[in-house]
Formats: structure tokens, C-alpha cells, sequence
């Protein structure tokens, strides 16, 4: 495992997600996304089920697997972007 390369892949976002907006399906394929909720309500959504978010709620969205969120008034997050590590690179690809 190279520490160095993972910390320079670590990817952090905050997102605001209002009523309004919808957030596509969509994959990471060689990174696992951790949601944290920061304010509001809403729900992490993967391929077969919904996940309530309140504030002080995590989410996770393995590498490979579809994933969205959604809010019915608003909801903001931040966002972790964390590399899969070669040991689970083959389990990934073959989800």
C-alpha cells in the first residue's frame, strides 16, 4: 500500500442538494464515496434501497455501485472520495 499516493488521491466535496435538483444515478469505479450530512435531510440512494440522512449521518457508496442522493426540501454533505486499495481492486471488478 503507497500512503503517500492514497492521501493525494483523497478527493473532499460539499455538496448542496435543494428539492428541486436531481441527482443522476452514477458509479465510481475505483473509489468508495463516504457522505457526511452537515445540514437538512434526505437520502443516499443506491441500486436496491434509500438510506434516511439527518444531520450526523454517513453514507457509503462502495466503488462499483450506483449510488445518488436525494432530498425532498434540502439537504447539504461533504463528500469523501477514498481510493479502493489494490487488495479490493479484483472484488470490485468482478461486482
Amino acid at each position: 500500500m503507497d500512503l503517500k499516493s492514497t492521501k493525494e488521491s483523497l478527493k473532499v466535496h460539499v455538496y448542496h442538494i435543494p428539492s428541486d435538483k436531481t441527482v443522476p444515478l452514477h458509479q465510481h469505479s475505483n473509489l468508495d464515496e463516504i457522505f457526511y450530512c452537515i445540514k437538512g435531510s434526505g437520502f443516499g440512494v443506491l441500486e436496491d434501497k434509500e438510506v434516511a440522512l439527518n444531520v450526523g449521518d454517513t453514507f457509503v457508496a462502495p466503488a462499483g455501485v450506483m449510488h445518488s442522493l436525494r432530498s425532498d426540501k434540502e439537504i447539504y454533505v461533504t463528500a469523501l472520495l477514498v481510493p479502493v486499495m489494490d487488495d479490493r481492486k479484483e472484488k470490485v471488478r468482478a461486482v
